[in-house]
């Protein structure tokens, strides 16, 4: 697994050559079931589980993909990763995430 870090460094790992940006997105849908329990569960207060698994799930995927894209470079780590989180389609039905780093060989 390569190492992945928000920070611009990695505290006792000196920098060795930065290779470029990386980037990756992934959109996950949440379906009509999942929207309204979900929907139930916010009206009556508490956390909504099902929209926590799917946020989990696209960030996941997301982070995943830019690992594999930043290891197709030739990196063994990732600095200075940014998520960004962004609901698109009819009535806000899917999940955007988009991460974003660069890729380094420490």
């Amino acid at each position: 697994m390569i190492l992945q870090t928000t920070t611009p460094s990695i505290e006792g790992k000196p920098i060795q050559q930065y290779l470029g940006i990386v980037t990756a997105e992934a959109i996950i849908g949440a379906n009509i079931f999942k929207d309204l329990f979900a929907g139930i569960r916010d009206i009556v207060g508490g956390r909504s589980g099902t929209y926590e698994r799917v946020i989990e799930e696209a960030r996941r995927n997301a982070l995943d993909e830019l690992s594999q894209k930043a290891m197709q470079m030739g990196a063994n780590a990732i600095v200075g990763i940014d998520l960004d989180f962004e609901t698109i389609g009819s009535n806000g039905s899917m999940l955007m995430v988009v991460a974003t780093g660069t890729a380094v060989k420490i």
